[in-house]
C-alpha cells in the first residue's frame, strides 16, 4: 500500500478520536467507516504483568506490564503514547443511526523519556522495541472530573468516585444493559505528525482491558421521603377472615434501611452481610382478636441503572427521575434477582403494649361549681334589684326557682363526672421485630458497588414480602384462617472493601506543652489568672473562638487614586516583569511569585 493510501486512512481514523479529559462526544457526529490503522502488517500489543482474564483490580493496584512493538517496514514517528483511560458509554436509538454518548472521566499518561526512543525516530524492521509502564488505579478522580451544574453539593462527592467496571468484560452477568457501559482499558499509541498545522495522526495502536472494582465506603442512609417512588419503607393493610367480612385489625409494617453489603476486593465474596429489621404493629378491633402468625419471608434483589445522553445534576433514585420535558433522553433499566428464602426457627413474640388511658376533661358549664356559681350570681341580681328606684318608692323582687332544665342538667353532669372521668381501653396493640438475613448471589452475579457518576449511576433495592394468616379471637371455634401479604422495598447499599477510613485525630497535648505555651515573657500564665491554675480545655476552645479578630481600615495612601492607584499599578507592573523575567529564565514557562497574595497582606491585618 502506498504511503499516500497510509495517510488517508490514518486521517480518516483520526477524526473518530473522541474528546478527551473530562468531556462529553457523541459519536453519531461522525460516520461510521473502517477503523483500519495505517500499518495493518505491524504488530504492537500491551502486556500487562500477572494478568489474567479474571483478574480484578482496586483502588491503590499497580497497572504494570510493557508495550512491545514490531513492525514489517521502516515506520518513522514522532512520538509513543500509553495511558490508563477510563469512559463511561451510553447509548440511545436515534433516528438514523444509534447515538452514542461518551465521557472520559480518566486519562493518565505514562511519561517516556527521550532516551526511550530511537535516533533517528524510526521503526526498524525486524525489530522488537519495549517500552515498560506502571500505572496505579487511583482512589477517587480529580474535581475537574465533574465540572457540570449539580442541585446538590453532595452529588460531587459521588461524582469524583471512581466507577466500577459495568456492561461487559465480566464472567457473569452484572445486570447492566448494553446501553450503558463503564469500561477501563490501557491503550498504547504510535503517533506522528502531519507536515501541516501539527496534527497528530495514530499509526498504531494497541488496547488491553482491564475490570476495575474500586474501594468504596458506606454512605449514610438515604432520606427517603413520599416523593421518592423507588422505595416504600411502611405499609398499612386492614385485615379480614374473608373478602366481604368484618375487619380484624389493622396491621403496619415499617422498615428500616439496612447497613451496606460489603464484598470482597474482588467481587467475589460478602465480608459484612445486610441485615434488614421490620417492626409490625397489630391494632386488633376486638381484645378476643389473635395477631395474625407469620408463615414466610421471601426477598429478591433489583438492580437500577440510570444512564442520560447529558449529565445528571441530582441522584436519579431520589425524586422524580423521567421528565417528560427534559432536553436530554435519559433510561432507566432494572433487574431482579430472588434471594434465598428465609427460615423462620420460631414464630416472633408479639408484644402486647396497653393503649393510652383517655381522661375526659371538665367543660365548667353543666358542673356543681357552675350550679354554685349560678345561685351566688342570682343572689346578686336580688340584692340589686332590692335597692330603691327612685327616692320614697321601694322595689318589691321576687326571686324566681331555679329552672328544672338546669337542675336536670345538673344531675347528668354530676354523674357522668363521677363515672366516665377516666376512660381506658381495654384493647392492646401487639408489635413485634423481624431481623431478615440477605443472601447476596456473588456465585451468580457480578454485583458492582453502588456508584454515581456524570451520566450513569448504579443502586439497589431489596424486595421484602411477608406472608401473614390470621385465625381470627381466641374463642372462635372455627379453624378456618386466611393469607396476607405484606410488600416494602428498601434501599440497599454495595460496597467494596478497602476504603481506608479517615485518619483518628491527634490526641490531646498534654499538661505540660499547656503550660509552655500559655506561658507569657514574663513568665507567668496568660490565661490562669493569678492563682497560677492550669487552663482547661473547654477554657481553652473558649479562649481561641473569643479571641480579638480586627480587619483594620486599610490606610489613605492605599485608597487615593493617585498614591494607592499608582502604587498598585507599579507593584502589578513589577510583578508582571519579574513574572516575565522567571519565565525566559525558566524556559519559556510564566511563574507567578504570589504578588496577589502579598498586596492583600498589606491591607488586611
Amino acid at each position: 500500500m502506498p504511503s499516500s493510501a497510509w495517510m488517508e486512512a490514518a486521517t480518516s481514523m483520526g477524526a473518530r478520536t473522541l474528546t478527551s479529559g473530562s468531556s462529553i462526544s457523541s459519536a453519531s457526529e461522525t460516520p461510521a467507516t473502517n477503523r483500519r490503522l495505517a500499518y495493518p502488517m505491524s504488530d504492537i500489543r500491551v502486556i500487562l504483568k500477572d494478568h489474567s482474564s479474571s483478574k480484578v483490580y482496586t483502588s491503590a493496584s499497580p497497572v504494570a506490564g510493557e508495550v512491545t512493538i514490531t513492525t514489517k517496514r521502516e515506520v518513522r514517528f514522532d512520538s509513543i503514547q500509553i495511558i490508563l483511560l477510563g469512559q463511561t458509554k451510553t447509548a440511545f436509538e436515534g433516528i438514523s443511526v444509534p447515538q452514542e454518548i461518551t465521557h472520559t472521566f480518566l486519562k493518565m499518561m505514562m511519561p517516556i523519556p527521550e532516551s526511550t526512543y530511537p535516533v533517528p525516530r524510526v521503526l526498524e524492521p525486524g525489530r522488537t522495541y519495549t517500552i515498560p509502564f506502571n500505572f496505579v488505579i487511583p482512589s477517587q478522580l480529580t474535581i475537574n472530573a465533574c465540572n457540570h451544574e449539580r442541585l446538590s453539593d453532595q452529588l460531587q462527592d459521588h461524582h469524583v468516585l471512581l466507577p466500577p467496571s459495568m456492561g461487559g468484560g465480566w464472567q457473569r452477568d452484572d445486570m447492566a444493559p448494553k446501553m450503558a457501559r463503564v469500561e477501563y482499558a490501557v491503550k498504547a499509541r504510535v503517533l506522528r505528525e502531519d507536515g501541516v498545522g501539527g496534527r497528530k495522526t495514530r499509526i498504531m495502536e494497541a488496547t488491553q482491558a482491564i475490570q476495575v472494582l474500586p474501594a468504596t465506603a458506606e454512605q449514610p442512609p438515604l432520606n427517603v421521603t413520599e416523593k421518592d417512588r423507588l422505595y416504600r419503607m411502611s405499609k398499612t393493610k386492614t385485615l379480614r377472615r374473608k373478602l366481604l367480612a368484618t375487619k380484624l385489625g389493622r396491621l403496619t409494617a415499617e422498615a428500616a434501611q439496612p447497613g451496606a453489603a460489603v464484598l470482597s476486593a474482588d467481587g467475589r465474596r460478602v465480608m459484612v452481610h445486610p441485615m434488614a429489621r421490620i417492626t409490625l404493629t397489630f391494632t386488633p378491633e376486638s381484645p378476643r382478636t389473635l395477631p395474625p402468625a407469620i408463615t414466610g419471608v421471601t426477598a429478591k434483589l433489583t438492580a437500577h441503572t440510570y444512564f442520560s445522553s447529558g449529565t445528571i445534576a441530582d441522584f436519579p433514585n431520589l425524586g422524580e427521575w423521567n421528565q417528560p420535558y427534559g432536553l436530554e433522553r435519559r433510561g432507566h433499566f432494572f433487574t431482579s434477582v430472588a434471594l434465598p428464602p428465609v427460615a423462620l426457627a420460631e414464630q416472633p413474640a408479639w408484644t402486647p403494649v396497653a393503649a393510652p388511658q383517655l381522661t375526659r376533661r371538665d367543660s365548667g358549664y353543666c358542673s356543681t361549681s357552675s350550679d354554685a356559681e349560678d345561685d351566688n350570681d342570682n343572689d346578686a341580681a336580688a340584692a340589686f334589684l332590692s335597692l330603691p328606684s327612685s327616692p320614697g318608692k321601694t322595689a318589691t323582687t321576687t326571686t324566681k326557682p331555679k329552672h328544672k332544665t338546669n337542675h336536670r342538667r345538673s344531675t347528668s353532669s354530676t354523674t357522668t363526672t363521677t363515672a366516665s372521668s377516666t376512660l381506658s381501653s381495654d384493647i392492646p396493640t401487639h408489635t413485634t421485630t423481624l431481623t431478615i438475613p440477605l443472601a447476596l448471589p456473588t456465585d451468580k452475579k457480578t454485583l458492582v458497588p453502588t456508584f454515581h457518576s456524570c451520566i450513569a449511576s448504579r443502586v439497589y433495592t431489596a424486595h421484602l414480602t411477608l406472608s401473614l394468616a390470621t385465625t381470627g379471637s381466641s374463642s372462635s371455634s372455627s379453624s378456618s384462617s386466611s393469607t396476607h401479604t405484606v410488600s416494602l422495598v428498601v434501599p440497599l447499599q454495595i460496597a467494596v472493601e478497602g476504603f481506608a477510613p479517615l485518619p483518628p485525630p491527634p490526641p490531646p497535648p498534654s499538661l505540660l506543652s499547656l503550660q509552655e505555651q500559655e506561658l507569657d515573657d514574663c513568665g507567668s500564665l496568660a490565661s490562669g489568672g493569678a492563682t497560677g491554675r492550669l487552663p482547661s480545655f473547654e477554657e481553652l476552645a473558649a479562649d481561641e473562638h473569643l479571641r480579638p479578630r480586627v480587619l483594620r481600615v486599610p490606610a489613605g495612601e492605599f485608597l487615593a487614586a493617585e498614591a494607592g492607584g499608582e502604587a498598585r499599578a507599579e507593584w502589578m507592573v513589577r510583578g508582571s516583569a519579574t513574572a516575565a523575567v522567571a519565565a525566559v529564565a525558566g524556559g519559556g514557562e510564566e511563574v507567578d511569585d504570589g504578588g496577589c497574595r502579598d498586596f492583600t497582606d498589606w491591607i488586611v491585618v
